[in-house]
Parts: C-alpha cells; sequence; structure tokens
C-alpha cells in the first residue's frame, strides 16, 4: 500500500500502512499527563495546540509571533497522538453502548488546519479497530458535516446510508496551529450534559499509566484494507454530504418543507435578483468552505458570487472573522463594486466555516464597511422574525441568545411581537434552550451568539454563514407577489416608522432604523483578559466586593450619564439564565451580567464575563443603550479593572475609580 490522496485536490488522506506510533518512540506517561494539561475540554470542542513545531518550522506568514499556536506544521507530537487515540476511544465507547448489537456507523470529517489529516488519521484508525464502521468527508465545513449527520441518522438503521455520530476535527476559529474535535449525534454537537462522561473517560485515560501502550495498542489494531476503503471512499462520501447540505440549506432559507413550498420563495428571490441583481464577495481564506455548497447555493439564489483565496489551507490572515480580518474582503467588495455596483455583501468565515462576518457597500458613505459581529445577528434577527410575520406564524414567538449577545435583541424583538431568552455562551447550550421552548409551543427561528455573529436558523441546529447570508438577501430582494410588501415594510410597520418606507431601500436604510445600542467587540485583545485566579466563583466574589463598595459613589454619575438607577445580577449556567442577587459567586464557571436599569425598570446597560470555555482567557463586555464609543471604553476600563484588581486580590479602597465626565 502507498499513500492515498484525494481524486480531486491530490492532498494527501493518509497511507493505511503507516502507523502513527511505535514502541520504539513511545512517550511516557508523564510526557502525555504534561501535555494533556493544555487540554480545553468543553461542549463547544476538545481543543489545544496540537502543531509540533519542532518537526515543521513554518509559521502562517501574518502571525506576529512565531509560536507553536502559529504554526503550520501538520506533525504530531507522540504524545499528542496518544492524547487524539484516546479521544477516538472514547467516542468509540460512547458510539458502541448506543447501539448495541450492532456496528455503529461514524461520520468523520476535518477542517483545513495542518494538522487534521494526522489527527483524523488517527481517529479512523482507532474506531476502525474499535469496530466502528468510519465514512470520512475529508474537508468538509461544520455545517455540512451536521447536515449530512441529521439526513443519515434519522434513516432506521438498516438503512444503507443510516449514520449514528460525528467526529468533526477541527479548532474553529483558533489559530491555526490549535486542533481539537466536535462530537454530535444528528445535526448538532452533544449538550454540556452529553459530553460531560466523555470529558471524564477521557480524563480517565490521560491518567491511567498504561496509557501509552493502550493507544500503540488500539493503533496497531486497524485493518489496512478496511482503513485503504475509507480513505479511498473519501469523494464517494463527500459528494453524498454536498447534496444533503444543499436540500438542507434550502429548506432552511425557505421555512418550508415541500419542494413546492421551497420553490415559491427561491423562484420569488431568484425573480428579485433578476430584476435588480444582487452580487456577493465570498473570502474563504482557505477554510472547509473552500470545498462547500457556497457557490452553487448563491447560484440557486439568483446570486452572482465571486470567490477569493479558495485554496484549502492556505489562511490569507487571521482565520477568526472578525475586525482585519474582513479587511482583504472590504478591499475585495470595494474594487469589484467599482466595476459591477450590484456587488453589495461579502462574507469571511471561520477555519469550519460554521459563522462568517460581514461587509457590505455603503450608499451613504461610498465605501466598503465592516458590520461588527452584533450588527450582523441584530439584522439576521430582524429579518427572521419579520420573515414569520410575513408568513402569519400564529406561535408565540422567541427568540435565543448567549449571555453576551447585545440587548438590542430584546428591543427588536418586542417590536416584532417576540420574547428574548439567553443562555450561557456556546452552541450546545442555546441549541437545548431552543429545543425546550419548542417542546413547550414557542415557535424559534432564530438562535445563536450575537458576540461572534453567529446565527442558527432552525431546523439548522450549527451556526452556518449561509443562513446569515439567506438573512440578508431575504430582507433585501424578498416581495409578495405584487411587489409591495418586503421584511422591512413590515419592520417599518411594527416601529410605527411606515412613512419612511422607500421601494429602493439599501442595507444603510435598514442598518439605520436599527436600535442603538454600542457593545465591546468579543474579539478586540481588550476584551479577553489574562488573569491568574483559577477559581472563578473567588474571582467572581471579589469582584462582587469590588462592586459593592464602588455602587454608592459611581451610582450618581451613572445616573447622570444613562439614567441608571439600580442593578440586577444573572447567572448564565448551560442553557438557562437564573437572577442571583448579590452572589455573583453563584454564577460559578458560567457567563455573569450585572444589567442597569433606570427609574421605570427599563435596562439601559449590561457588564458581562466568563471564563473562555475553548480559549484561556476571561473575557468581558458591556452594553449600553444610545451609547457612542467612548462611552464604551469609559463603562469597560471600570469593569476591567475591578475584574483585574479582583484577580489580585486587591482591596476595596484600590479598586480603580470609575472615569468622570468632567
Amino acid at each position: 500500500m502507498s499513500v492515498i490522496r484525494h481524486p480531486f485536490l491530490g492532498l494527501e488522506i493518509g497511507d493505511p500502512a503507516s502507523i502513527p506510533l511505535s514502541a520504539e518512540h513511545l512517550p511516557s506517561a508523564d510526557e502525555v499527563q504534561a501535555q494533556a494539561r493544555f487540554l480545553i475540554l468543553s461542549a463547544s470542542g476538545w481543543r489545544k495546540v496540537f502543531a509540533d513545531p519542532v518537526r515543521g518550522t513554518a509559521y502562517a506568514p501574518w502571525a506576529l509571533e512565531q509560536n507553536a499556536e502559529n504554526s503550520l506544521s501538520p506533525f504530531l507530537s507522540n504524545s499528542d497522538r496518544v492524547i487524539s487515540a484516546g479521544m477516538a476511544m472514547v467516542f468509540a465507547s460512547f458510539m458502541k453502548e448506543r447501539t448495541p448489537g450492532r456496528t455503529p456507523v461514524v461520520v468523520l470529517g476535518i477542517d483545513t488546519r495542518p494538522t487534521g489529516p494526522a489527527i483524523a488519521d488517527i481517529f479512523a484508525r482507532v474506531l476502525i479497530s474499535a469496530g466502528c464502521g468510519v465514512r470520512y468527508l475529508f474537508i468538509v465545513p461544520a455545517p455540512e458535516i451536521m447536515a449530512y449527520a441529521a439526513s443519515t441518522t434519522s434513516l432506521p438503521p438498516e438503512h444503507a446510508f443510516h449514520t449514528d455520530g460525528f467526529a468533526y476535527i477541527s479548532a474553529s476559529h483558533n489559530p491555526p496551529g490549535h486542533n481539537g474535535v466536535k462530537f454530535g449525534i444528528g445535526g448538532g454537537v452533544l449538550s454540556a450534559s452529553e459530553i460531560a462522561p466523555l470529558i471524564s473517560a477521557l480524563k480517565q485515560f490521560l491518567a491511567d499509566p498504561q496509557a501509552p501502550q493502550t493507544a500503540l495498542k488500539a493503533l496497531k489494531s486497524a485493518d489496512p484494507a478496511m482503513l485503504a476503503a475509507c480513505y479511498e471512499n473519501a469523494a464517494h462520501w463527500k459528494r453524498y454530504s454536498h447534496s444533503a447540505y444543499m436540500l438542507a440549506a434550502h429548506r432552511i432559507f425557505t421555512d418550508e418543507e415541500s419542494i413546492d413550498g421551497q420553490e415559491l420563495i427561491l423562484g420569488s428571490i431568484a425573480r428579485a435578483c433578476a430584476a435588480r441583481p444582487l452580487g456577493v464577495v465570498a473570502e474563504l481564506n482557505g477554510s472547509a468552505r473552500t470545498q462547500s455548497i457556497d457557490q452553487d447555493w448563491l447560484g440557486a439564489l439568483g446570486v452572482e458570487a465571486r470567490v477569493i483565496n479558495a485554496e484549502p489551507g492556505a489562511f490569507a490572515h487571521r482565520i477568526v472573522p472578525e475586525n482585519e480580518s474582513l479587511e482583504p474582503c472590504r478591499e475585495t467588495l470595494s474594487a469589484i463594486h467599482a466595476e459591477n455596483s450590484s456587488f453589495i455583501l461579502g462574507y469571511v468565515p471561520d477555519c469550519d466555516g460554521d459563522r462568517g462576518n460581514l461587509v457590505y457597500w455603503s450608499e451613504r458613505a461610498r465605501a466598503a464597511l465592516i458590520l461588527e459581529a452584533q450588527q450582523v445577528f441584530a439584522l439576521a434577527c430582524l429579518s427572521e422574525l419579520a420573515f414569520l410575520r410575513w408568513k402569519k406564524e400564529t406561535r408565540p414567538l422567541a427568540v435565543v441568545v448567549n449571555d453576551a449577545t447585545s440587548m438590542r435583541i430584546e428591543a427588536i424583538a418586542e417590536r416584532l411581537g417576540a420574547r428574548v431568552f439567553r443562555a450561557e455562551t456556546g452552541e450546545a447550550n442555546v441549541v437545548a434552550l431552543a429545543d425546550s421552548l419548542r417542546a413547550k409551543g414557542f415557535a424559534v427561528r432564530i438562535l445563536g451568539e450575537g458576540s461572534n455573529g453567529g446565527n442558527i436558523t432552525y431546523p439548522g441546529r450549527v451556526r452556518d454563514p449561509l443562513s446569515t447570508l439567506g438573512s440578508l438577501i431575504r430582507l433585501l430582494r424578498l416581495r409578495d407577489p405584487d411587489g409591495k410588501t418586503s421584511l422591512f415594510r413590515l419592520w417599518l410597520e411594527a416601529c410605527g416608522e411606515a412613512s419612511r418606507y422607500n421601494p429602493d431601500f439599501s442595507l444603510d436604510d435598514i442598518i439605520e432604523t436599527l436600535p442603538p445600542w454600542v457593545t465591546t467587540s468579543a474579539f478586540e485583545p481588550y476584551a479577553a483578559l489574562k488573569i491568574s485566579t483559577s477559581d472563578k466563583v473567588m474571582l467572581k466574589t471579589r469582584y462582587r466586593d469590588l462592586f459593592a463598595a464602588a455602587w454608592p459613589r459611581v451610582q450618581p454619575e451613572l445616573e447622570r450619564w444613562l439614567g441608571i438607577v439600580s442593578w440586577r445580577a444573572f447567572a448564565s449556567l448551560g442553557s438557562e439564565e437564573i437572577e442571583i442577587g448579590d452572589d455573583f459567586g453563584a454564577s460559578g464557571n458560567g457567563g455573569l451580567r450585572i444589567v442597569f436599569l433606570d427609574r421605570n425598570g427599563r435596562s439601559r446597560a449590561f457588564l458581562w464575563m466568563r471564563g473562555s470555555g475553548t480559549e484561556p482567557v476571561f473575557r468581558i463586555m458591556v452594553d449600553i443603550e444610545g451609547g457612542t464609543p467612548a462611552d464604551e471604553a469609559r463603562l469597560r476600563k471600570w469593569h476591567s479593572g475591578m475584574v483585574m484588581c479582583a484577580d489580585r486580590n486587591a482591596e476595596p479602597a484600590l479598586e480603580p475609580c470609575f472615569p468622570s465626565l468632567d
């Protein structure tokens, strides 16, 4: 046997004859445990830096630092091979427990990080040696592998295309040297309660002195012929996932189950785009979306697409689609718009392609501008709630968001007759809350995390930039057969401003009507604090003491500035948010949100904090109604100062002063 390459991409999938561990180079248990200390384990994914810079000296050319985090090395250390094998063994046991008496079938995929093929090779070997069937898709975006899993998990076990779950090798928006895995059943990742036993099992494996030997045995036990067939069939199964994703994307975009119902809306959009052309720049940044349906899907809507940076794994800039990472797309949109004025949108996904943030052409500014993540999510919510009104939905409406979403969403939802429910940050948490609300009779069309711009549109169970694009395309182009009733008109009517409607409206006109809030960008360096306190309960309790000491002095200034007279504190834990009085420590490792209210009991601003589940940082945010960037900076400085004082266990007297208005 020899190296098997992808028939279309020419990229190396794997070598069935080359076992990635050997007895001669087996790491010690202590070496494995030393590397395992860097693991971050949560429902959002299991992650660490996997690139071995010792065996690969290439670094991302745009990276400020040449370190393992930014390494483009495709190699793994022997310790990380053992850790990867342990992850796969834990998942194999989980799948076998769920499928007694038969062979579980697992869908396996990777994003475009350099270490993806090496980790997937280990996963395929371990799963096969454990008696699982493996359908390897190779490079595939997260929404596609989940759409494929959703369509095949629902089939009866005896069906030829049935699958039981998926393992997706990715570290989402983290730098290229990172990697990890997400596990799921059907169309979504495992919930916090479902993943907890797997985390415990992995920790138990890693603590076992025999872990390296156990991993080696599992890797050597894989049948080379079965492994070769798994790799040779990757393009075959990818064609099925491509088709499943296209069908799912049409279902999500139209909110219609029948083909006829879908065609009515798809045809309406296509005709509108023929009458008033719409172009989109897809700046794919070498991500997994380079191997997906994007161009075909946009073309089916009558939208013209221009794709750039489409070579898989060739990262033109930072992976996280925020701030300066959107500049190449903005510049490209500006250049293309000068040639063809129908091009007014552009998007940039992260590496696994489950979210994407936007740029747009502003007629008012006569320039291409970057949309903030919170703006993107607000526009998507406006579109989806107005769409439900357009479809005359009779069930009570709800929107589910994470705790770090701007309260602009409450303002939008209130006008369109919907309630907002909050969960702890983490895709699995918002999905679980949305499921529980649907079981109670709510129509939950849209959910997601405004802090990163990613939205999930039902029946999807994962963030998807095509869902975000779909929301904006529908908002800009969907009309009734009479051509008069658009989603934007419905929004203006809900705001009591129908007279502002212009049938030739642009995205500028829509943005101008959004409720005014200013919010900390989640991906600015000052929003991710480096702290030393590992006990988050202690940190938040100290913060409470500082806050309580400062409040009598700060409140008069807050009232003069924003009309704030009182506060309420909320903890977001899993799929719920609860009020906790002054016991800030009750938020544990979850999110803490301190909401400021005016004399009428209206929420005017909030402070938020939470330790990241996927990165070694403590995230903070502030959100202010009608504020300016200077207002945001002022409140954030006070907030972050108290966090850092709490981290140092400073006395309340040393608590940072609230910046004066004078």
